[in-house]
């Protein structure tokens, strides 16, 4: 009885940190769609993604970065050609 008292226990506990710790992730913020003149604090470009292509065409890109205005993590989406058109003449 002690055993699945002390699992069950142990279960529950993992199940609240795991909880807690996507409550306070704040990485997952959604991102902004761009639009001309918005201004931008970027302090910290963390990661830039774009979906990957054969064709020259325009795509929908994310920057993932840190506000240097608050200190936040904050994310905007925008258009872009695609990096096949670099290599296409």
């Amino acid at each position: 009885m002690n055993m699945r008292t002390l699992l069950m226990t142990t279960a529950l506990a993992c199940t609240a940190l795991a909880g807690f710790a996507q409550a306070n992730d704040t990485s997952s913020s959604q991102a902004v769609p761009y639009h001309y003149g918005m201004p931008l604090h970027v302090g910290k470009v963390i990661s830039m993604i774009e979906p990957s292509t054969l064709d020259c065409k325009v795509v929908t890109a994310e920057m993932k970065y840190i506000d240097s205005a608050s200190g936040k993590p904050a994310a905007i989406t925008y258009l872009k050609l695609s990096d096949a058109c670099s290599y296409q003449n």
